[in-house]
């Protein structure tokens, strides 16, 4: 290992900090069409697969080159890697606003989507500046990041209102080269790069790790539940409760702007009580809260004495925008548990290993918005969506009591004295 100086905190607070806001645009521009995705499906007439295709397209490459890229992290380093993906990824988000056919779109979609993998770039990059009792929480903050679908909602309907859909992929271009120039000036060269003299072959070996491939399927949920259930919020508001594209965007950031900013939180929790732990509660929470949004909305009649009574049963919007907070709080803090399982067990090995977990929570985020729209074409129902992340947790949940859960006491004393891994012997 690399027996550098020790790094100012000043230094390491400033990496995350310019780290964090780069990937929280990158997020921004990578759920796009979740919301500019709107007015195109209305121009091209698409249906709810072709839909959940369009928003998802950009999630497929973002989750691809995750692996890669988490290698060419640890071989050439995290600021390089990060700044040239950032002006890369500029050029296709630009282009996309003169697309009009839906081929234009997903080409133009595969491109621009290698934003999404900046988290496995970012995540070994930062890690590198924090010793192992607060490298948890600062995977946590740089997790906020994640906020940027929030900013999405927050600042794409106003565009489209005074500019058209295009506007808002020229104004996050020029964002993605104005923070590419801030992240060169303000960051740091890497620390302690130990994996880059390694060959690919041996830094792959660690995959051969069967928790790796466990980690993959919480994360799989955790953070492509969060990207699927972002990209499609605004939509489903605009259907079911028939909110226009603005009010739909700010009722859906009620669960993106929860699940970023209190990822922190999660890192917090998973230095302060174990990742186990964190995520054993955070799959029930979840659980809970999928059954109860995936009932749909229903008519029925009963009998009575005084002859039929009609009844009708559905979430009003404030109560459904409630559960989607709980919800993405819980998916926060998974997703920075499981995380925290990873810089635990392979500290040596954190660009190949967030590269293959990145790659499986992005490849969850590509697949689950088209089975959304599969499933609401075939069935018709809206809240069937939530019904298939309810039996996906269910199978988390199960994996977790097998695997550890068994073996582990989670309650009381399992706080006082983890285990390196978060669990109690």
């Amino acid at each position: 290992m690399n027996t550098a100086a020790p790094i100012p905190p000043g230094v390491a607070m400033r990496v995350l900090l310019v780290s964090t806001l780069a990937f929280a645009i990158c997020f921004a521009a990578w759920l796009m069409f979740g919301v500019t995705g709107i007015p195109i499906r209305k121009e091209l007439g698409l249906n709810a697969s072709e839909f959940g295709l369009l928003t998802a397209t950009p999630v497929l490459t973002g989750a691809l080159f995750r692996l890669p890229l988490g290698i060419w992290t640890d071989r050439f380093g995290g600021r390089i890697v990060m700044f040239l993906l950032l002006v890369g990824c500029s050029v296709p988000l630009w282009l996309s606003s003169y697309a009009t056919a839906l081929w234009q779109f997903l080409l133009l979609g595969l491109a621009l989507g290698l934003v999404g993998a900046s988290f496995a770039v970012g995540t070994p990059y930062t890690s590198r500046f924090f010793p192992k009792e607060r490298k948890g929480l600062a995977m946590g903050v740089f997790g906020a990041g994640t906020t940027g679908a929030a900013i999405n909602m927050f600042v794409a309907p106003p565009l489209i209102v005074h500019f058209g859909w295009q506007g808002v992929p020229r104004v996050y271009a020029i964002a993605l080269l104005i923070v590419a120039a801030l992240f060169w000036l303000l960051s740091a060269p890497d620390p302690g790069r130990s994996a880059t003299t390694l060959p690919i072959r041996q830094q792959l070996a660690v995959l051969r790790d069967p928790r790796v491939w466990k980690y993959c399927q919480y994360y799989s949920i955790v953070f492509g539940g969060f990207t699927a259930v972002s990209v499609w919020m605004p939509q489903y508001f605009v259907n079911v409760y028939h909110f226009p594209i603005g009010e739909a965007a700010l009722m859906a950031a009620s669960f993106a702007l929860p699940a970023g900013v209190l990822r922190a939180l999660g890192g917090y929790l998973s230095d302060r009580f174990g990742a186990h732990n964190v995520t054993w509660w955070v799959l029930w929470v979840a659980w809970i809260c999928l059954f109860l949004l995936s009932y749909p909305q229903t008519d029925f009649v009963v009998q009575t004495i005084h002859g039929p009574a009609a009844f009708h049963l559905a979430l009003p919007a404030w109560g459904f925008a409630m559960l989607l907070f709980v919800l993405g709080v819980a998916l926060a803090c998974g997703m920075a548990s499981t995380f925290k399982y990873l810089s635990d067990d392979f500290p040596d090995n954190m660009g190949p290993v967030s590269g293959i977990v990145g790659l499986a929570g992005g490849l969850g985020g590509f697949l689950l918005p088209i089975l959304f729209g599969i499933l609401l074409d075939l069935i018709g129902v809206y809240s069937s969506c939530f019904m298939l992340l309810y039996g996906i947790v269910w199978v988390s949940l199960i994996l977790s009591y097998v695997t550890e859960v068994r073996r582990t006491n989670v309650l009381g004393a399992a706080a006082a004295n983890p285990s390196p891994r978060g669990a109690v012997k």
